[in-house]
């Protein structure tokens, strides 16, 4: 795992709006809160082997077979085992700049890089940059390598068409990442789901660590698919604001944020660095950003943004505008 990822508020003390995560945080989790304090008891005996139910319940969703999901411990946890499952394959493509953890595990099981790889990762929407690849070029991508792992985590953050897991699982060469963090906006929970078909699953099942999902994870994921809660109340005003946001990004002088169709968007600031950004708005405003600058491809001017609300997204705008002035006064 590599050090900079995103919400790293625990290095600071005053963090008091946070545009680092890609996960909406205006969602209210009381419920669940109330459900879990009222389950503690599951801590006392052993969670399933293999989180079955959970399984199950994701598959009714899906509307496929509970043989074609496994749940696991966050979608890294699935990349990791994916990595390990096919490192007999040897080599791998990743689609950058993108998620560095296909590239961290690709590394930790020996795989090399190279364009016309056996293995190929896709992040659709694309982590940093916001971008998306229609489902029929996602199908032609997979034709084209032995094996298709596509991280849909963010499928639930935007209107762009993505492929569903009833169209994947017909296929023994291409696998979907889901991420039960993002779409709950449960983080700490560790929660994500691979669907694949049923031969893809068995084998990666075998790889797999037994108890791998703890009782409480287990019980509020059951809780969340079941009560289908909605964490963006309007997904399609949530998309609105964030292109207000670009906008208003876009008018400051040595800033451009550049396009997305999802909630969140990389950005390059021209006469100072990320990282300089970054420790001014957290040291003066209480602000925490995404330091881009550690993806593969980007530049130390990259920066990410995720879309808050339309005040807290006000007051960054007006702190970047005061980082900014400071150019003219030099």
């Amino acid at each position: 795992m590599i050090e900079g990822h995103g919400d790293d508020t625990y290095r600071y003390d005053n963090i008091r709006k946070n545009f680092s995560s890609n996960i909406f945080t205006g969602v209210d989790l009381s419920a669940l809160y109330h459900h879990l304090d009222n389950r503690m008891d599951v801590i006392s005996s052993y969670p399933e082997p293999s989180a079955a139910s959970l399984e199950r319940m994701i598959a009714r969703e899906c509307c496929i077979s509970p043989d074609e999901v496994l749940v696991t411990s966050g979608a890294v946890d699935a990349i990791y085992l994916i990595a390990q499952t096919y490192r007999h394959l040897g080599t791998c493509h990743i689609l950058t700049p993108t998620f560095r953890e296909y590239e961290d595990a690709c590394r930790v099981f020996g795989y090399k890089e190279c364009e016309e790889a056996a293995l190929c990762w896709l992040c659709n929407p694309n982590n940093p940059t916001g971008s998306a690849i229609p489902p029929d070029e996602v199908m032609a991508l997979a034709g084209r390598h032995a094996m298709l792992i596509v991280d849909q985590s963010y499928e639930n953050y935007t209107q762009a068409p993505m492929l569903n897991p009833a169209q994947a699982v017909k296929r023994t060469d291409v696998i979907l990442l889901h991420s039960m963090t993002k779409q709950y906006a449960v983080p700490g929970l560790r929660l994500g789901y691979v669907t694949a078909s049923s031969s893809i699953i068995r084998a990666l099942r075998e790889q797999y660590r037994p108890w791998a999902i703890n009782a409480l994870s287990l019980e509020a994921g059951k809780w969340l698919v079941e009560n289908n809660l909605r964490v963006i109340p309007d997904l399609n005003a949530y998309l609105d604001e964030t292109q207000r946001l670009r906008k208003c990004l876009n008018m400051i002088n040595g800033i451009e944020a550049h396009d997305t169709v999802t909630s969140f968007f990389l950005c390059t600031i021209e006469q100072a660095s990320a990282a300089e950004l970054k420790e001014y708005l957290a040291r003066e405003h209480g602000i925490l950003i995404r330091d881009a600058s550690n993806f593969t491809g980007l530049t130390p001017h990259h920066f990410r943004i995720a879309t808050q609300s339309p005040p807290e997204n006000d007051t960054l705008v007006e702190a970047i505008r005061q980082f900014t002035s400071q150019w003219k006064n030099s």
